[in-house]
């Protein structure tokens, strides 16, 4: 196949799984709304359906024995993620409000789950372990968001510490509210959902393939292909939504947004096949890239949490940072 080729292959299964992201979201937002799911737990589906070509892409160059194109994919998305969801949307809105608890309620699973996430790149930590770590914080996490805020109180923790999650809770969901608005949907976008997972699927690996080939023919690392070219390009879907929310002065939903979708970025794209497939010998530039993702959402968080929100400075820092990692990323890769 031509390189011309390919670089259609690639724009062609970029806008088809970006286009179908959003049909994907849109009805399985649908399909939680039948089913009950709390403002939080239908946040956190939102996301994973937008992580659905990032996740894919990772998956998809794993196997194929691409193992920095799928780590680079999955850890770069997310710091892209943090520049486009905080940053970006932060500078656009001004400001943006954030509630103390939720700032902490999200630092324990992101941070967590981030640290588990440099300690398998380093090669301390086994790819199974690193997944056992990251989802003894992220289920309990998921039970939370899914349990009532009214209800906290008496899932059998003492008095103070259910009441402050409680809250926690209640602060996320007036977060999330404003955002998310989905009817309650039907069979038919259940169906809708299933045959959009498909088409992001095939698109996303057509994608991560026709890159990944034409990577090796001009002889750019595949760091570089995994954790800026397809980092970015996968995760759009949220940086599109991030400043969606944000001109619309709802951006205080965008950290549960960020902090949501890098935590499944890391289980369901990079520890999940990584424990099946491996991961191969620890790397500086994959290092790198796992070092700034953790070390960056130390830093947004608090920022956050130091003045009760995100401002102009805080995200223009947030956007500078990115892109003194893309050059460090370059630099290292290629010397």
């Amino acid at each position: 196949m031509s390189d011309a080729l390919l670089s259609i292959v690639f724009l062609a299964g970029a806008a088809v799984s970006l286009a179908t992201s959003w049909l994907l979201v849109s009805r399985l937002e649908r399909v939680g709304a039948r089913l009950g799911l709390t403002e939080a737990l239908l946040g956190m589906l939102a996301a994973l359906a937008a992580d659905a070509p990032e996740i894919t892409s990772a998956v998809s160059a794993m196997l194929a024995g691409h193992t920095k194109v799928g780590a680079g994919v999955v850890i770069g998305s997310n710091v892209f993620n943090l520049a486009a969801l905080l940053g970006l949307s932060a500078l656009i809105a001004g400001r943006i409000a954030l509630h103390r608890r939720v700032i902490v309620f999200e630092s324990v699973v992101a941070l967590g789950i981030g640290a588990a996430c440099l300690l398998v790149v380093l090669g301390a930590l086994s790819p199974p372990v690193g997944l056992v770590l990251s989802l003894a914080l992220l289920l309990p996490y998921l039970v939370l968001l899914g349990v009532p805020h009214d209800r906290l109180a008496r899932v059998g923790l003492p008095g103070a510490w259910g009441q402050w999650l409680a809250q926690a809770v209640m602060e996320e969901e007036a977060e999330l509210l404003p955002a998310i608005h989905p009817r309650r949907g039907g069979a038919r976008d259940a169906m809708l959902a299933g045959c959009a997972v498909l088409v992001v699927v095939a698109a996303s690996v057509a994608m991560e393939q026709s890159a990944s080939t034409l990577g090796q023919r001009i002889a750019m690392p595949q760091i570089v292909v995994g954790g800026l070219v397809l980092a970015a390009v996968t995760s759009l879907p949220n940086a599109v939504a991030a400043v969606y929310l944000a001109r619309r002065g709802r951006g205080s939903a965008t950290l549960s947004t960020a902090m949501n979708s890098n935590a499944l970025n890391v289980v369901a794209g990079l520890l999940l096949p990584t424990t099946v497939a491996g991961i191969g010998a620890a790397s500086g530039d994959a290092t790198l890239v796992a070092g700034w993702y953790v070390g960056l959402s130390a830093f947004a968080l608090a920022a956050a949490y130091r003045s009760r929100g995100l401002g102009r400075t805080s995200g223009a820092l947030i956007l500078c940072s990115y892109f003194v990692f893309s050059a460090m990323l370059v630099a290292v890769a290629y010397s």
